[in-house]
């Protein structure tokens, strides 16, 4: 419990500062550098994103703050790593309602639904959360993932709508988030996406794309 719990709390926190650095105009990828050169520190779980997920981290954060509350010690980083993550989770629609108002009868294109790359593992993803409060928006959802569409398309059936192709997702979209850092989309036609959206708004929650 200990070492993902720690591990997440240093993806909290460089989540937290990439927040600052929007804020300041500030580069996290300079910070997330010069931070990862210090030899006490290192560079691994510092990329900032959307929030974690998966099977491990969430379960075992909460496990180890449960294991302290059964023994009268409140895990305040603990607590506060979990804390940070469920609203991190939110900042993706956050976006989405800040360019453009309100989302019913909007078309949002997603690409990557599973919690990281190279899996088809779609519990606690970030996307999950993005697309559940799209829906409760009223907005419709078009996504692809190379391999998790499946995993998705039985837990939504047909309140969303999976593609084959991700720039069949984009087509006519107002909106295009990047989820998951998958390699297909780390470098992608931004002519081809201006053409084929409506409204060639992109949220890159992975901080990967320079246009």
């Amino acid at each position: 419990y200990v070492a993902n719990t720690m591990l997440a709390m240093r993806i909290s926190f460089m989540n937290e500062v990439a927040g600052l650095c929007e804020k300041v105009g500030a580069d996290v990828h300079s910070v997330r550098r010069g931070v990862g050169r210090d030899d006490r520190i290192g560079s691994k779980f510092l990329y900032s994103g959307p929030g974690y997920g998966g099977s491990c981290f969430p379960k075992d954060v909460s496990a180890l703050v449960h294991t302290g509350r059964e023994n009268d010690v409140e895990i305040e980083l603990a607590v506060a790593t979990d804390r940070v993550n469920q609203r991190q989770k939110g900042i993706l629609v956050r976006k989405l309602r800040k360019h453009l108002g309100d989302l019913r009868g909007k078309r949002i294109a997603v690409w990557g639904i599973a919690f990281k790359p190279k899996t088809d593992d779609i519990r606690e993803s970030p996307a999950i959360t993005l697309i559940d409060s799209v829906i409760a928006d009223g907005g419709q959802i078009l996504a692809h993932d190379p391999i998790a569409g499946r995993n998705a398309k039985a837990l939504y059936k047909d309140e969303i709508k999976i593609v084959d192709d991700q720039y069949e997702a984009t087509e006519g979209a107002d909106a295009l988030v990047l989820v998951t850092e998958w390699r297909p989309y780390q470098s992608p036609d931004f002519e081809r996406l201006k053409d084929t959206m409506t409204i060639p708004l992109l949220i890159d929650g992975r901080n990967i794309w320079s246009t």
